[in-house]
């Protein structure tokens, strides 16, 4: 089941239909059953603070995912800066929920097993992130 709550205030206007209705086609996709997956919308700060406490890194990042897997049924919390959503889509210039998405389905791909820290494994995670956009999100625009 995935399920979205907010760290502190509600924040309008999130596509969360779209999302809640994608990330179970990207589990199932990626050969995996779905657990309990949350989505924890927060601003920069709040997860600057989650990112100082729980992985000592004092940077601001836009998405940190806490792992509760139990074999290959994943579940876990997607922690999500908006604010870093919000400026990378206009660095990037792309729509707001396309880069949402994209931030979203990393978090589940982490999940799933792909990691971001050598240059070979961002590759990879950009071209899955790529391939689930095209089949999941630009479909449904």
């Amino acid at each position: 089941m995935i399920s979205v709550d907010y760290y502190s205030n509600e924040i309008p206007g999130l596509p969360l239909d779209s999302l809640v209705n994608t990330l179970p086609v990207l589990v199932e996709t990626e050969g995996c059953d779905l657990g309990e997956i949350t989505i924890v919308f927060c601003t920069d700060e709040e997860l600057l603070e989650l990112n100082k406490q729980h992985l000592s890194h004092d940077y601001f990042t836009d998405i940190i995912t806490f792992n509760y897997n139990d074999g290959k049924t994943l579940s876990g919390d997607l922690f999500v800066s908006t604010d870093r959503i919000l400026d990378n889509a206009k660095q990037l210039e792309v729509p707001f929920t396309e880069e949402l998405h994209r931030v979203c389905y990393h978090g589940v791909l982490h999940l799933v097993g792909y990691n971001d820290k050598t240059d070979a494994d961002c590759l990879l995670m950009r071209e899955k992130e790529n391939y689930y956009l095209n089949k999941l999100f630009h479909v449904k625009q």
